[in-house]
């Protein structure tokens, strides 16, 4: 029978404390990065929503989504698609 000894020894202990303690202060609600880091995780600035850019991206969602539906459904989906992206980029703040 052996006697009470512990799964961890202390050096053990020690290391998986001071390694819960460093996870806990990690930020877990942001980049926790400065500008130039944001900057270059949000990636190149978009370019203006124009009407051809709009009917390629609700073209683009059309073949994902509902490829399996006629075509004049299709175009109809992408006409109001386009309506909204133009409607959302007129509406946006021009920087």
């Amino acid at each position: 029978m052996t006697t009470g000894h512990n799964r961890f020894s202390l050096p053990r202990r020690v290391l998986l404390l001071l390694a819960a303690l460093a996870l806990a202060g990690c930020e877990t609600t942001g980049t926790g990065a400065g500008p130039a880091a944001q900057a270059a995780v949000a990636g190149p600035p978009q370019p203006p929503m124009t009407h051809s850019r709009a009917a390629a991206e609700c073209w683009m969602s059309t073949e994902k989504g509902t490829a399996s539906q006629d075509l004049d459904k299709r175009a109809d989906y992408v006409t109001k698609c386009i309506d909204e992206k133009m409607k959302s980029a007129d509406a946006a703040p021009k920087s």
